[in-house]
C-alpha cells in the first residue's frame, strides 16, 4: 500500500528536473563508474574462465615447470626473471609445482565469488526472514533474539572460523577418504552463514519496528490484512534498498574472509585454485621469488577495493538524502 503525501507535487520544468536513477547516478559518480567497472571486469573474467584459458592455451593445474625443461631450476624457482614471466607464461610459472599464474588468477576469481556470492545470498535471507519476523512481531521474540544476537556477537568470529571449518569437515567426509571439492564451498559458506546474518537482522529488526507503526501499516491492518501481507507487501518493499547494501558490502568481506581461511590452511584445498593459498605459497618463497606474491595480492587488493567503493556508491544512491558527489 504505498504511502501518498497531501503536499501537491510541481510538473517537472526547466527548474525542476526529474532526480536521477540509481544506476543513473552511480555511473555519474567518478569513483562508482570506476569501481563498477572493475567489478564487471572481475565478473567477465570469472564467467570467460574457461574460454580464456582455452584461447591462451594452459590449464591451471598442469605442472608446466616441472613436464618442460629450463623453465624451473634444480631448487623449483623460475629460470627467467620476474618469476618467468615471458610470452608463454605472461604472469610466470608457481614456484615449485610450475603451474601457470594466469590460469591460477582466472579460476581463483571463480572460486572467491561463488563462495562469496553464495554466502551472501545466504545469510541475507537468514538475515530478512530473522530481522523482519522479530522486528514485526516484538515482544518476548524480539528480547530473546537480542539476547542471542549478542551471545553470538560475543564469539571471536575468526577462531571459530578456523575451530568450524576442520570439525564440519570432519563430520560431512569419512576418515581415509577425500575431500570433494564441492564439499570444501559447503564448509565455508556454512561457517560464514553461521554468524554472517547477526548485522543484517538486528539493522532489519530496528527498521521494521520503526516502519510497523507507520501510518501506511496502521491502514492495511486495519483493512484485515494478513500477517504474511503486511511483511511482504508493506514492509519488504521499504527495506529493499538496506538489503540490496548489504548484499554489495557482504560480497568483498566474504572474498578476503575466504582468501585469510585459505592462507591460514583451513579454506580451499589442492588442487582448486584461490588466491589465499596462492598468497600463502608466495608468503613462503618471497625471498627468492617476489612476483609470484605480487599478482594475487594485487587482484585480491583492486577487487576488494573495487566492491566497497561500489557498496558505498550504491548506498548513496539510494539514500533519496544524498546528493550526487
Amino acid at each position: 500500500m504505498a504511502v501518498v503525501d497531501a503536499v501537491p507535487v510541481p510538473a517537472p520544468g526547466p527548474a525542476t528536473a526529474a532526480a536521477p536513477g540509481p544506476l543513473r547516478r552511480i555511473l555519474r559518480d567518478r569513483v562508482g563508474a570506476a569501481a563498477l567497472a572493475v567489478v564487471v571486469l572481475f565478473l567477465l573474467l570469472a564467467a570467460g574462465a574457461p574460454l580464456i584459458a582455452a584461447l591462451y592455451g594452459k590449464n591451471p593445474v598442469e605442472h608446466y615447470g616441472q613436464n618442460a625443461p629450463g623453465l624451473l631450476s634444480d631448487g623449483g624457482l623460475p629460470m627467467l626473471p620476474n618469476g618467468g614471466v615471458s610470452g608463454d607464461f605472461w604472469f610466470g610459472l608457481e614456484p615449485g609445482l610450475g603451474r601457470d599464474v594466469f590460469t591460477q588468477l582466472l579460476y581463483g576469481i571463480r572460486t572467491s565469488l561463488l563462495i562469496a556470492f553464495a554466502a551472501a545470498t545466504v545469510t541475507t535471507a537468514l538475515g530478512v526472514l530473522a530481522g523482519v519476523a522479530v522486528g514485526y512481531l516484538g515482544g518476548i521474540a524480539d528480547r530473546l533474539f537480542g539476547f542471542l544476537a549478542n551471545v553470538l556477537l560475543a564469539f571471536p568470529t575468526l577462531l571459530l572460523l578456523l575451530a568450524l571449518s576442520p570439525i564440519i569437515q570432519s563430520r560431512l567426509v569419512d576418515p581415509g577418504a577425500a575431500e570433494p571439492e564441492w564439499m570444501q564451498f559447503l564448509v565455508l559458506i556454512l561457517v560464514f552463514s553461521a554468524f554472517g546474518w547477526i548485522p543484517l537482522a538486528l539493522s532489519l529488526r530496528a527498521t521494521v519496528r520503526s516502519l510497523r507503526e507507520r501510518d501506511f501499516v496502521q491502514s492495511a491492518r486495519a483493512q484485515g490484512a494478513s500477517r504474511f501481507h503486511v511483511v511482504v507487501h508493506e514492509l519488504l518493499p521499504n527495506v529493499r534498498s538496506q538489503l540490496l547494501v548489504h548484499a554489495t558490502m557482504a560480497v568483498p568481506t566474504y572474498v578476503a574472509s575466504e582468501a585469510a581461511l585459505s592462507f591460514l590452511g583451513v579454506g580451499i584445498t589442492e588442487p582448486v585454485p584461490d588466491w589465499g593459498r596462492m598468497i600463502s605459497r608466495g608468503s613462503e618463497v618471497f625471498q627468492a621469488d617476489p612476483t609470484y606474491m605480487v599478482f594475487p595480492g594485487v587482484a585480491l587488493l583492486l577487487f576488494v577495493i573495487a566492491f566497497n567503493l561500489l557498496g558505498d556508491t550504491v548506498r548513496d544512491a539510494l539514500d533519496p538524502r544524498s546528493g550526487t558527489r
